[in-house]
Protein backbone atom coordinates (compact mmCIF):
# COMPACT_ATOMS: atom_id res chain seq x y z
CA UNK A 1 0.00 0.00 0.00
CA UNK A 2 1.28 3.51 -0.89
CA UNK A 3 1.98 5.75 2.19
CA UNK A 4 -0.70 8.30 2.50
CA UNK A 5 0.24 11.84 3.77
CA UNK A 6 -2.33 12.29 5.58
CA UNK A 7 -1.57 9.53 8.18
CA UNK A 8 0.75 11.20 10.45
CA UNK A 9 -1.96 13.62 11.54
CA UNK A 10 -5.20 10.96 11.59
CA UNK A 11 -2.71 8.95 14.35
CA UNK A 12 -1.93 11.86 16.59
CA UNK A 13 -5.69 13.22 17.21
CA UNK A 14 -6.84 9.73 17.52
CA UNK A 15 -4.90 10.08 20.36
CA UNK A 16 -7.19 13.47 21.18
CA UNK A 17 -10.68 12.23 20.04
CA UNK A 18 -13.21 9.95 20.66
CA UNK A 19 -14.85 10.09 16.98
CA UNK A 20 -12.64 10.45 13.80
CA UNK A 21 -14.64 11.88 10.48
CA UNK A 22 -13.27 10.86 7.11
CA UNK A 23 -14.55 12.43 4.19
CA UNK A 24 -13.31 12.56 0.39
CA UNK A 25 -14.39 11.01 -2.89
CA UNK A 26 -15.56 8.04 -3.78
CA UNK A 27 -12.66 5.51 -4.33
CA UNK A 28 -10.11 8.19 -3.04
CA UNK A 29 -8.55 5.78 -0.70
CA UNK A 30 -10.58 5.74 2.66
CA UNK A 31 -11.30 2.65 3.70
CA UNK A 32 -7.89 0.57 2.66
CA UNK A 33 -6.01 3.70 4.65
CA UNK A 34 -8.49 3.35 8.06
CA UNK A 35 -7.95 -0.45 8.05
CA UNK A 36 -4.55 -0.29 7.55
CA UNK A 37 -3.83 2.29 10.27
CA UNK A 38 -6.45 0.81 12.74
CA UNK A 39 -6.19 -3.10 12.14
CA UNK A 40 -7.66 -3.95 15.17
CA UNK A 41 -10.84 -2.11 14.81
CA UNK A 42 -14.31 -3.97 13.50
CA UNK A 43 -15.06 -2.74 9.49
CA UNK A 44 -19.02 -2.35 9.38
CA UNK A 45 -20.39 -0.70 6.12
CA UNK A 46 -23.46 0.64 5.39
CA UNK A 47 -23.69 0.25 2.12
CA UNK A 48 -24.75 -3.27 3.28
CA UNK A 49 -28.58 -3.24 3.31
CA UNK A 50 -28.42 -6.09 6.15
CA UNK A 51 -25.80 -3.69 8.49
CA UNK A 52 -28.01 -0.54 7.38
CA UNK A 53 -31.56 -2.03 8.05
CA UNK A 54 -30.27 -3.00 11.46
CA UNK A 55 -28.78 0.82 11.96
CA UNK A 56 -31.80 2.10 10.97
CA UNK A 57 -34.39 -0.07 13.32
CA UNK A 58 -32.11 -0.58 16.02
CA UNK A 59 -29.83 2.52 16.74
CA UNK A 60 -28.45 1.49 20.18
CA UNK A 61 -28.21 -2.28 19.59
CA UNK A 62 -26.20 -1.63 16.20
CA UNK A 63 -23.75 0.16 18.29
CA UNK A 64 -23.63 -1.94 21.46
CA UNK A 65 -21.59 -4.86 19.29
CA UNK A 66 -18.90 -1.78 18.92
CA UNK A 67 -17.13 -1.74 22.60
CA UNK A 68 -13.58 -1.89 21.96
CA UNK A 69 -13.58 1.14 18.08
CA UNK A 70 -15.10 0.29 15.27
CA UNK A 71 -15.03 1.79 11.70
CA UNK A 72 -18.39 3.00 10.20
CA UNK A 73 -18.23 3.48 6.35
CA UNK A 74 -20.46 5.45 4.75
CA UNK A 75 -22.17 6.81 7.51
CA UNK A 76 -24.34 9.17 5.47
CA UNK A 77 -26.73 6.32 5.02
CA UNK A 78 -27.58 6.47 8.99
CA UNK A 79 -26.98 10.29 10.11
CA UNK A 80 -29.01 9.05 13.14
CA UNK A 81 -26.66 7.51 14.33
CA UNK A 82 -24.45 10.47 15.28
CA UNK A 83 -26.76 11.38 17.60
CA UNK A 84 -26.16 7.96 19.83
CA UNK A 85 -22.75 8.25 19.01
CA UNK A 86 -22.37 11.25 21.44
CA UNK A 87 -24.25 9.93 24.35
CA UNK A 88 -21.87 7.17 24.57
CA UNK A 89 -18.39 9.28 23.91
CA UNK A 90 -19.64 11.40 26.55
CA UNK A 91 -20.46 8.79 28.93
CA UNK A 92 -16.61 6.56 28.38
CA UNK A 93 -14.11 9.36 27.44
CA UNK A 94 -12.06 7.45 26.10
CA UNK A 95 -9.41 7.89 22.63
CA UNK A 96 -11.32 7.04 19.41
CA UNK A 97 -13.62 4.31 19.53
CA UNK A 98 -15.68 5.26 16.37
CA UNK A 99 -13.92 6.14 12.74
CA UNK A 100 -16.63 7.72 10.24
CA UNK A 101 -16.24 7.68 6.48
CA UNK A 102 -18.38 8.87 4.05
CA UNK A 103 -18.42 10.26 0.54
CA UNK A 104 -21.30 12.61 0.55
CA UNK A 105 -19.74 15.50 2.26
CA UNK A 106 -23.63 17.87 2.72
CA UNK A 107 -25.29 14.95 4.87
CA UNK A 108 -22.21 14.04 6.90
CA UNK A 109 -20.66 17.13 7.46
CA UNK A 110 -24.35 18.26 8.73
CA UNK A 111 -24.89 15.33 11.13
CA UNK A 112 -21.18 15.75 12.59
CA UNK A 113 -21.52 19.33 12.98
CA UNK A 114 -25.18 18.58 14.69
CA UNK A 115 -23.94 15.62 17.09
CA UNK A 116 -20.29 15.72 17.35
CA UNK A 117 -19.15 19.41 17.44
CA UNK A 118 -16.05 19.13 19.81
CA UNK A 119 -15.94 15.48 19.95
CA UNK A 120 -14.47 14.76 16.40
CA UNK A 121 -11.68 15.38 14.07
CA UNK A 122 -12.63 16.09 10.37
CA UNK A 123 -10.34 15.24 7.73
CA UNK A 124 -10.42 14.76 4.35
CA UNK A 125 -8.97 13.04 1.93
CA UNK A 126 -8.48 13.30 -2.05
CA UNK A 127 -6.82 11.17 -4.22
CA UNK A 128 -3.13 10.50 -4.40
CA UNK A 129 -1.02 13.67 -4.33
CA UNK A 130 1.77 13.98 -6.97
CA UNK A 131 4.33 14.15 -3.79
CA UNK A 132 2.98 10.52 -2.46
CA UNK A 133 3.20 9.28 -6.22
CA UNK A 134 6.21 10.33 -7.34
CA UNK A 135 8.46 8.16 -4.89
CA UNK A 136 6.42 5.38 -5.29
CA UNK A 137 6.44 2.48 -7.08
CA UNK A 138 4.14 3.83 -9.52
CA UNK A 139 6.40 6.33 -10.57
CA UNK A 140 9.08 4.08 -10.67
CA UNK A 141 7.84 1.43 -13.02
CA UNK A 142 6.50 4.54 -14.97
CA UNK A 143 9.78 5.58 -15.44
CA UNK A 144 11.16 2.08 -16.25
CA UNK A 145 8.89 2.13 -19.21
CA UNK A 146 10.11 5.52 -20.52
CA UNK A 147 12.98 5.76 -22.58
CA UNK A 148 15.95 7.42 -21.38
CA UNK A 149 16.04 9.89 -23.81
CA UNK A 150 12.44 11.06 -22.52
CA UNK A 151 13.39 11.10 -18.95
CA UNK A 152 15.90 13.15 -20.00
CA UNK A 153 13.94 15.70 -22.20
CA UNK A 154 12.96 19.54 -21.03
CA UNK A 155 11.19 19.41 -18.05
CA UNK A 156 9.82 15.41 -18.88
CA UNK A 157 7.00 17.19 -20.32
CA UNK A 158 5.50 13.89 -22.01
CA UNK A 159 5.56 12.69 -18.03
CA UNK A 160 4.08 15.22 -16.57
CA UNK A 161 1.34 14.95 -19.33
CA UNK A 162 0.98 11.14 -18.79
CA UNK A 163 -0.17 11.75 -14.84
CA UNK A 164 -2.60 14.64 -15.54
CA UNK A 165 -3.61 12.34 -18.54
CA UNK A 166 -3.92 8.94 -15.90
CA UNK A 167 -5.24 11.39 -13.02
CA UNK A 168 -4.63 10.31 -9.15
CA UNK A 169 -6.71 8.07 -8.27
CA UNK A 170 -5.48 4.99 -6.04
CA UNK A 171 -7.67 2.04 -8.21
CA UNK A 172 -6.16 3.15 -11.17
CA UNK A 173 -2.58 2.32 -10.23
CA UNK A 174 -3.83 -0.61 -8.08
CA UNK A 175 -5.67 -2.18 -10.63
CA UNK A 176 -4.09 -1.11 -13.73
CA UNK A 177 -7.27 0.01 -14.70
CA UNK A 178 -6.95 2.29 -18.16
CA UNK A 179 -8.22 6.12 -17.24
CA UNK A 180 -10.57 6.24 -19.81
CA UNK A 181 -12.28 3.23 -18.70
CA UNK A 182 -11.98 4.43 -15.02
CA UNK A 183 -13.52 7.42 -15.76
CA UNK A 184 -16.66 6.06 -17.73
CA UNK A 185 -17.56 4.07 -14.80
CA UNK A 186 -16.40 6.48 -12.02
CA UNK A 187 -19.03 8.76 -13.84
CA UNK A 188 -21.61 6.24 -14.62
CA UNK A 189 -21.21 4.83 -11.23
CA UNK A 190 -20.63 6.65 -8.82
CA UNK A 191 -21.60 10.48 -9.80
CA UNK A 192 -24.90 9.76 -11.27
CA UNK A 193 -26.10 8.01 -8.77
CA UNK A 194 -24.59 9.98 -5.58
CA UNK A 195 -25.68 13.40 -7.50
CA UNK A 196 -29.00 12.01 -7.74
CA UNK A 197 -29.60 11.15 -4.36
CA UNK A 198 -28.43 14.19 -3.19
CA UNK A 199 -30.28 16.41 -5.09
CA UNK A 200 -33.54 15.71 -8.10
CA UNK A 201 -31.65 16.62 -10.75
CA UNK A 202 -34.39 15.32 -13.67
CA UNK A 203 -32.48 16.44 -16.76
CA UNK A 204 -28.97 14.26 -16.67
CA UNK A 205 -28.57 15.18 -20.14
CA UNK A 206 -28.69 18.79 -19.60
CA UNK A 207 -26.44 17.83 -16.71
CA UNK A 208 -23.91 15.76 -17.99
CA UNK A 209 -23.76 19.24 -20.65
CA UNK A 210 -22.72 20.96 -16.85
CA UNK A 211 -19.88 18.97 -16.64
CA UNK A 212 -18.37 19.76 -19.90
CA UNK A 213 -18.92 23.24 -20.00
CA UNK A 214 -17.24 23.47 -16.56
CA UNK A 215 -14.35 21.51 -17.38
CA UNK A 216 -13.65 23.66 -20.67
CA UNK A 217 -13.99 27.05 -18.03
CA UNK A 218 -10.97 25.64 -15.79
CA UNK A 219 -9.28 28.02 -14.37
CA UNK A 220 -11.70 30.89 -15.22
CA UNK A 221 -13.76 32.77 -12.56
CA UNK A 222 -16.80 31.25 -12.81
CA UNK A 223 -19.31 32.73 -15.05
CA UNK A 224 -22.98 31.54 -14.35
CA UNK A 225 -24.91 33.59 -16.33
CA UNK A 226 -22.32 32.77 -19.38
CA UNK A 227 -23.11 29.36 -18.88
CA UNK A 228 -26.69 29.31 -18.40
CA UNK A 229 -27.23 31.06 -21.63
CA UNK A 230 -24.80 28.24 -23.26
CA UNK A 231 -27.08 25.41 -21.50
CA UNK A 232 -30.41 27.10 -21.32
CA UNK A 233 -30.69 26.10 -17.70
CA UNK A 234 -31.39 28.97 -15.26
CA UNK A 235 -28.92 30.19 -12.34
CA UNK A 236 -30.33 28.98 -9.27
CA UNK A 237 -30.26 25.55 -11.03
CA UNK A 238 -26.81 25.64 -11.85
CA UNK A 239 -25.98 26.91 -8.49
CA UNK A 240 -27.83 23.97 -7.24
CA UNK A 241 -25.67 22.12 -9.31
CA UNK A 242 -22.14 23.70 -8.19
CA UNK A 243 -22.81 22.82 -4.79
CA UNK A 244 -23.89 19.57 -5.35
CA UNK A 245 -20.30 18.61 -7.76
CA UNK A 246 -18.17 20.38 -4.77
CA UNK A 247 -19.91 18.31 -2.09
CA UNK A 248 -19.19 15.10 -4.16
CA UNK A 249 -15.38 15.84 -4.23
CA UNK A 250 -15.84 16.61 -7.90
CA UNK A 251 -15.07 20.06 -8.48
CA UNK A 252 -13.29 23.33 -6.21
CA UNK A 253 -13.87 26.53 -5.79
CA UNK A 254 -11.06 28.88 -5.71
CA UNK A 255 -11.99 32.43 -3.76
CA UNK A 256 -10.42 35.56 -4.59
CA UNK A 257 -8.29 37.27 -2.55
CA UNK A 258 -8.44 40.76 -0.90
CA UNK A 259 -7.79 42.34 1.77
CA UNK A 260 -11.72 43.67 2.06
CA UNK A 261 -13.09 40.29 3.76
CA UNK A 262 -16.73 41.46 1.67
CA UNK A 263 -14.94 41.89 -1.29
CA UNK A 264 -13.70 38.55 -1.16
CA UNK A 265 -16.99 36.90 -0.29
CA UNK A 266 -18.63 38.49 -3.26
CA UNK A 267 -16.27 38.06 -6.05
CA UNK A 268 -16.99 34.92 -8.42
CA UNK A 269 -14.61 32.27 -7.62
CA UNK A 270 -12.31 30.11 -9.77
CA UNK A 271 -13.42 26.85 -10.69
CA UNK A 272 -10.81 23.59 -10.85
CA UNK A 273 -11.57 19.98 -10.76
CA UNK A 274 -10.34 17.40 -7.52
CA UNK A 275 -8.68 15.28 -10.36
CA UNK A 276 -7.13 16.58 -13.68
CA UNK A 277 -7.47 12.49 -15.06
CA UNK A 278 -11.61 13.17 -14.85
CA UNK A 279 -10.85 16.96 -16.10
CA UNK A 280 -9.32 15.15 -19.41
CA UNK A 281 -11.87 12.66 -19.81
CA UNK A 282 -14.72 15.76 -19.62
CA UNK A 283 -12.56 17.35 -22.15
CA UNK A 284 -12.59 14.85 -24.66
CA UNK A 285 -8.80 13.84 -24.99
CA UNK A 286 -8.10 10.48 -25.67
CA UNK A 287 -4.40 10.49 -25.27
CA UNK A 288 -1.17 12.23 -23.62
CA UNK A 289 -0.04 13.23 -26.83
CA UNK A 290 -3.10 15.23 -27.53
CA UNK A 291 -3.35 16.93 -23.89
CA UNK A 292 0.89 18.00 -24.93
CA UNK A 293 -0.51 20.41 -27.98
CA UNK A 294 -3.94 21.06 -26.53
CA UNK A 295 -5.43 24.69 -26.05
CA UNK A 296 -6.00 24.19 -22.20
CA UNK A 297 -3.00 22.30 -21.27
CA UNK A 298 -1.83 25.68 -19.63
CA UNK A 299 -4.99 25.25 -17.78
CA UNK A 300 -4.74 22.05 -16.80
CA UNK A 301 -1.01 22.15 -15.40
CA UNK A 302 -2.91 25.17 -13.28
CA UNK A 303 -5.21 22.90 -12.42
CA UNK A 304 -2.72 20.05 -11.13
CA UNK A 305 -0.80 22.53 -8.73
CA UNK A 306 -3.74 24.18 -7.60
CA UNK A 307 -5.04 20.63 -6.23
CA UNK A 308 -1.71 19.66 -4.89
CA UNK A 309 -1.56 22.65 -2.90
CA UNK A 310 -5.01 22.17 -1.30
CA UNK A 311 -4.03 18.12 -0.45
CA UNK A 312 -0.98 18.96 1.42
CA UNK A 313 -3.07 21.62 3.14
CA UNK A 314 -5.51 18.90 3.94
CA UNK A 315 -2.90 16.40 4.49
CA UNK A 316 -1.72 18.31 7.48
CA UNK A 317 -5.12 18.87 8.48
CA UNK A 318 -4.51 22.63 7.70
CA UNK A 319 -7.45 24.76 6.54
CA UNK A 320 -6.91 25.41 3.13
CA UNK A 321 -6.64 29.07 2.99
CA UNK A 322 -5.31 29.14 -0.43
CA UNK A 323 -7.11 32.42 -2.87
CA UNK A 324 -6.23 33.91 -6.35
CA UNK A 325 -5.85 37.77 -7.03
CA UNK A 326 -7.31 39.34 -10.39
CA UNK A 327 -8.28 42.81 -11.22
CA UNK A 328 -8.85 44.37 -14.77
CA UNK A 329 -4.92 44.40 -15.76
CA UNK A 330 -3.00 41.83 -12.99
CA UNK A 331 -3.60 38.03 -12.20
CA UNK A 332 -1.90 36.16 -9.52
CA UNK A 333 -2.31 31.92 -9.88
CA UNK A 334 -2.47 31.25 -6.07
CA UNK A 335 -2.17 33.21 -2.92
CA UNK A 336 -2.22 31.62 0.08
CA UNK A 337 -1.15 32.01 3.99
CA UNK A 338 2.03 31.03 5.31
CA UNK A 339 2.74 28.69 8.54
CA UNK A 340 3.97 32.09 10.02
CA UNK A 341 2.96 35.66 9.57
CA UNK A 342 2.74 36.91 5.84
CA UNK A 343 1.59 35.32 2.49
CA UNK A 344 3.54 33.45 -0.68
CA UNK A 345 2.64 34.09 -4.47
CA UNK A 346 2.52 31.57 -7.01
CA UNK A 347 2.42 31.77 -10.75
CA UNK A 348 2.02 28.81 -12.51
CA UNK A 349 2.73 28.29 -15.88
CA UNK A 350 2.73 25.27 -18.36
CA UNK A 351 6.40 26.79 -20.42
CA UNK A 352 9.98 24.86 -20.18
CA UNK A 353 11.54 29.01 -20.17
CA UNK A 354 11.29 31.49 -17.83
CA UNK A 355 10.68 35.05 -19.15
CA UNK A 356 10.52 38.02 -17.79
CA UNK A 357 6.77 38.80 -18.08
CA UNK A 358 5.73 35.45 -16.07
CA UNK A 359 7.02 38.17 -12.99
CA UNK A 360 4.63 41.46 -13.80
CA UNK A 361 1.92 40.31 -11.80
CA UNK A 362 3.73 39.28 -8.56
CA UNK A 363 5.45 43.07 -8.47
CA UNK A 364 2.22 44.34 -8.72
CA UNK A 365 1.05 42.14 -5.80
CA UNK A 366 4.38 42.99 -3.98
CA UNK A 367 3.42 46.59 -3.95
CA UNK A 368 0.16 46.00 -2.15
CA UNK A 369 1.20 43.73 0.12
CA UNK A 370 4.57 44.84 0.86
CA UNK A 371 6.33 43.15 3.57
CA UNK A 372 3.44 40.61 3.80
CA UNK A 373 4.49 39.36 0.96
CA UNK A 374 7.07 37.00 1.82
CA UNK A 375 7.56 34.36 -0.61
CA UNK A 376 7.02 34.54 -4.56
CA UNK A 377 7.69 31.85 -6.37
CA UNK A 378 6.94 30.45 -10.37
CA UNK A 379 5.86 27.30 -10.78
CA UNK A 380 6.76 26.19 -14.47
CA UNK A 381 7.18 22.52 -16.63
CA UNK A 382 11.13 23.39 -16.62
CA UNK A 383 13.99 21.08 -15.19
CA UNK A 384 16.15 23.94 -13.85
CA UNK A 385 15.25 25.42 -10.41
CA UNK A 386 17.31 28.67 -8.89
CA UNK A 387 16.19 31.50 -7.44
CA UNK A 388 16.23 34.81 -9.24
CA UNK A 389 16.33 37.63 -6.98
CA UNK A 390 13.18 37.55 -4.93
CA UNK A 391 11.68 34.99 -6.78
CA UNK A 392 12.16 31.49 -6.58
CA UNK A 393 11.72 29.28 -9.64
CA UNK A 394 10.61 25.87 -9.10
CA UNK A 395 9.04 23.09 -10.77
CA UNK A 396 6.43 20.10 -9.47
CA UNK A 397 9.49 17.86 -7.93
CA UNK A 398 10.09 21.05 -5.96
CA UNK A 399 6.82 22.78 -4.62
CA UNK A 400 6.73 23.19 -1.09
CA UNK A 401 4.55 24.93 1.19
CA UNK A 402 5.49 27.45 4.06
Amino acid sequence: MLKRSISKSILKLAKKYPVLTLTGPRQSGKTTLLRNLFPDYTYVNLENLRELNFASKDPEGFLARYSDGVIIDEIQNAPHLTSYIQVIVDERKKDAMFILTGSQNFSLIESVNQSLAGRTAVFELLPFSYEEIKDSKYHKEFKAKTSKKQIASVNEKLNIDKLMFKGFYPRIYDKNIPASDFYADYIKTYLERDLRQLKAIHNLSSFKKFLGLCAARIGQPLNLTNISSDLGVSSTTLKEWLSVLEASYIIYLLPPFSLNINKQLTKSPKLYFIDTGLLIYLLNINRPEDLFVHSLRGNIFENLIVIEILKRNLNQHLRPNIFFYKDRQHEVDLIYKTKKEGYAALEIKSASTYISEFQYSLQYLKKILGKELTREELIYTGTETYQLKELRINNIDKLEIF
